[in-house]
């Protein structure tokens, strides 16, 4: 079975600037992540789709290939989806090579482990699902406001509070690895499609780099996961 590993890294962020190449734990973001899917047993190519020249050097450095993105599916509005469904029509184009099974990576969680990313696959492939997703336990209480201020319960009612072992179980999507049969991606050019699995992950490996913020989370979850027995 022929297993690509396709991560999106675009130049340009708003939020944080250069975000893709921000060091985290002395590692640009895309090359932390290059590095676990390189060490993913299941994976045999590991590609980045990028419309930037560092960020094309920085793949090159860390042993993965680089497609170069298009400027119309580089914007902000652009969808991951887009910049997947050009590299796999890229490779048929080019190589004619057609892989069996797609691993989006996203760069922006550079917690990810190679644990993760093999994980998703493998319970793909066990359930028989044509998408999965790393997702990990989530137990908090949701809210939201309405348009007079108001805040109401989204996932629980105010004035019934379970404790956790009571409460059905509920998922948080991780964002940082999502597994689906190529085919039926090109198909549906989507990620979630057809019969849809979770590997659940630790939820300290569960961070996304959004905001400057985060890097510090980032470095601090780093060393608090390399002290671990």
């Amino acid at each position: 079975m022929k297993i690509v590993a396709i991560i999106p890294a675009r130049g340009g962020s708003k939020g944080i600037p250069g975000k893709n190449l921000r060091l985290v734990g002395g590692k640009p973001l895309v090359g932390r992540t290059i590095e676990a899917a390189r060490q993913t047993p299941s994976v045999m190519r590991v590609i980045v789709s990028t419309d930037d020249d560092g960020i094309a050097a920085a793949a090159k450095s860390f042993g993965a290939e680089s497609i170069r993105r298009p400027p119309e599916i580089s914007g902000d509005s652009s969808s991951s989806e887009l910049a997947l469904l050009h590299v796999l029509s890229q490779l048929e184009k080019n190589e004619r090579y057609e892989p069996d099974l797609l691993a989006f990576l996203q760069c922006t969680s550079p917690l990810t482990s190679p644990e993760d990313i093999e994980g998703t696959i493998q319970q793909l492939l066990r359930a028989g699902a044509d998408s999965a997703f790393a997702a990990t336990l989530f137990h908090h209480f949701i809210w939201k406001q309405t348009s007079t201020g108001e805040a109401v319960g989204v996932n629980h009612a105010a004035t019934g509070r379970p404790m956790r072992q009571e409460r059905e179980p509920h998922y948080l999507e991780t964002g940082a690895v999502y597994a689906m049969r190529a085919s039926g991606f090109k198909r549906a050019r989507h990620r979630f499609f057809g019969k849809i699995v979770m590997h659940l992950t630790p939820a300290c490996r569960c961070l996304e780099i959004d905001e400057p913020d985060d890097l510090i989370r980032a470095e601090i979850a780093l060393k608090s996961l390399a002290a671990a027995p």
